[in-house]
């Protein structure tokens, strides 16, 4: 049986990672699209697991938390109507806690909005960090209990609330409104309200958006499985906070944040996986175009 090289594995996670089409690595690097679907998620379990075990104990000062919206298979609108809905179809939300100096990723969960999400979120970002944060969300009102029951009174939180004029859009067309103003809610603690922002996690939305496919909008771009889309979100948050450099920090984020002492390389995904394979006692095949494995 054929297998994938470190060399081919690395390339392929690295256009993934660069927001290009499973059907259009297929055409580039030769092989069939199952294979860079399979590399997928097994990439994003290594990455999941790693992250799960290794970023731990991170000195964060300023956390800031938000959540992206996507969708799988179709909209929550449509999915009563669609043929085959698998479950988790509709609305598929990011939840992500970036620390604001070193521009880490600490904690992301991919599921639904609602008040259980926000605790299991909210619990995992508690059990990361090393010492008391300052905490900034927007005023989703599932944050409030579920800060609370992660932190209790050990954090500095602060709700950052915007609000929104009318939209003046042509029918049928959509334009987010114009923010007309902030109000910064203090909520538990003492939080320095200069630092209550969420300036720096609304930009990591962006950069998944950037790096994605998955979260183009006006696209056939989207998940097809919720457990596929949580994969893709699993190697970037790896790619963007170990082998990425921030622009800003001039080191990776994982480097800024004390988490590796090193840069990264695509490569080290790719190690990742075949040490995964190697535990599970597997190798996943490999063809070419036109190739029949024996």
């Amino acid at each position: 049986m054929n297998r994938l090289t470190i060399e081919e594995r690395a390339k392929i996670l690295h256009l993934l990672c660069e927001r290009m089409s499973i059907r259009a690595i297929a055409r580039l690097t030769e092989v069939s699209k199952n294979t860079v679907a399979k590399l997928l998620i097994d990439a994003g379990k290594a990455c999941a697991d790693y992250h799960d075990t290794n970023v731990r104990d991170v000195k964060a000062a300023r956390v800031q938390v938000d959540e992206i919206w996507s969708f799988t298979y179709a909209k929550q609108k449509n999915v009563a109507a669609a043929t085959a809905a698998p479950d988790h179809a509709g609305d598929t939300w990011t939840w992500t806690a970036i620390d604001a100096d070193s521009k880490m990723i600490v904690s992301y969960l991919v599921g639904g909005r609602d008040a259980e999400y926000a605790m299991w979120f909210m619990d995992d970002l508690a059990s990361r960090l090393a010492s008391r944060v300052q905490l900034t969300s927007d005023g989703h009102r599932a944050y409030l209990e579920a800060v609370e029951g992660a932190f209790g009174c050990d954090v500095d939180y602060a709700e950052l609330v915007k609000m929104y004029g009318a939209t003046a859009t042509a029918a049928g067309r959509y334009s987010p409104a114009e923010c007309t103003g902030i109000k910064k809610i203090r909520r538990e603690g003492n939080p320095d309200i200069d630092h209550v922002s969420a300036s720096y996690v609304e930009r990591q939305n962006l950069t998944m958006r950037m790096h994605m496919r998955r979260f183009t909008r006006l696209t056939n771009a989207f998940s097809k499985k919720v457990e596929n889309h949580a994969h893709a979100v699993a190697l970037h948050m790896m790619y963007y906070n170990f082998v990425r450099i921030h622009k800003t920090r001039r080191v990776s984020p994982a480097m800024a944040a004390g988490v590796t002492d090193r840069l990264w390389e695509i490569s080290d995904i790719a190690m990742l996986v075949e040490q995964a394979e190697a535990k599970r006692g597997k190798h996943g095949p490999y063809k070419k175009k036109g190739q029949i494995s024996n």
